[in-house]
């Protein structure tokens, strides 16, 4: 996902997002150690969006804040 696409994104729809994101990347690992998935690139991409996500939110909440 683009930063501009999360950037319009509400700050609840963010946090649902962050959390399912989260859960995703334990997933992968998971499934990474047990040997059922090769790709381990996946688990960077997911990240990176991660933290495009987590920065759009802080951005958001100190828009908020002020």
């Amino acid at each position: 996902m683009k930063i501009s696409e999360i950037r319009k994104l509400p700050t609840a729809q963010l946090t649902v997002d962050t959390t399912n994101l989260r859960e995703e990347i334990a997933e992968l690992k998971r499934r990474v150690h047990m040997g059922e998935v090769q790709n381990t690139r996946l688990i960077r991409l997911k990240r990176k969006d991660l933290a495009r996500m987590l920065t759009a939110l802080s951005e958001q909440l100190l828009k908020e804040k002020i």
